[in-house]
């Protein structure tokens, strides 16, 4: 089953697209990995696939649903774990996870059930009255996880979720990554860690709004460098030869 389906998918701001005719499908859970330089159209991509934002032109379906006709729907298909803001330092773990309960209209009931499992499943150790600003790096990533997926959505967006976090807990974290696929959710990582893109089912590489190449790791770097032996090559050779041009 498709979870997210893109076809000539088109942003514009003006006369400026931020998107232009993007076409991708991936399915349910996969581990898709979005990779491109800043400002090459993978934000704008995900706030669509988000129901944040209305495309100007071409389609774009999550959990079969049209973004177009029912943003609403969609939203309570996704979860969405920014690298810059999900948590508030100056509250607790316990009232994180409340204020997003509640911002998702989950019911008192369904919301312990769900807080429990997901704090069991990060192996949440701490007490649940820690300030968030007193996390760990590592763990506080692990914290927005869980609340990025409180309300169950099938779809997840995490953008560079490792972001500043020692190798140990980006290896923990990815861990939980296979376990969300492992479950069926969907999940989308945008990440500059060329070692976290390989861990990816596949990869799409974008570049001025536009999709560039989409495959998995192996048939990238064969692609990109046709007479190397892929064992011979990195990611960060492919990233380097289609994004920035210099193959």
């Amino acid at each position: 089953m498709k979870s997210v389906e893109v076809k000539n998918l088109s942003v514009k701001f003006g006369e400026f697209y931020a998107v232009k005719n993007v076409s991708f499908a991936v399915e349910a859970g996969e581990i898709f990995g979005f990779l491109g330089a800043n400002g090459a159209g993978k934000t704008t991509t995900i706030r669509v696939l988000c129901g944040l934002l209305i495309p100007s032109e071409g389609e774009a379906h999550v959990c079969e649903i049209d973004v177009r006709t029912d943003s609403i729907a969609v939203k309570k298909q996704v979860g969405y774990m920014s690298q810059k803001f999900t948590l508030y330092d100056d509250m607790t773990v316990a009232e994180n996870l409340a204020f997003t309960a509640a911002l998702r209209k989950i019911d008192e009931a369904k919301f312990k059930e769900q807080k429990q499992k997901l704090l069991e499943f990060i192996k949440f150790q701490r007490s649940e009255k820690t300030m968030v600003r007193d996390l760990p790096g590592g763990i506080k990533q692990q914290v927005s996880l869980i609340a990025s997926v409180l309300h169950d959505p099938q779809v997840v967006f995490l953008d560079e979720p490792t972001a500043g976090v020692s190798p140990a807990f980006r290896q923990r974290f990815w861990g939980l990554i296979g376990d969300l696929s492992a479950s069926g959710k969907t999940v989308f990582v945008t990440t500059h860690y060329m070692d976290e893109a390989e861990q990816c089912g596949r990869i799409a590489l974008m570049k001025d709004g536009e999709l560039i190449a989409l495959d998995s790791a192996v048939n990238l770097k064969q692609y990109s460098f046709p007479h190397k032996n892929p064992k011979d090559v990195t990611l960060e050779d492919v990233f380097i030869a289609q994004v920035e041009g210099t193959s």
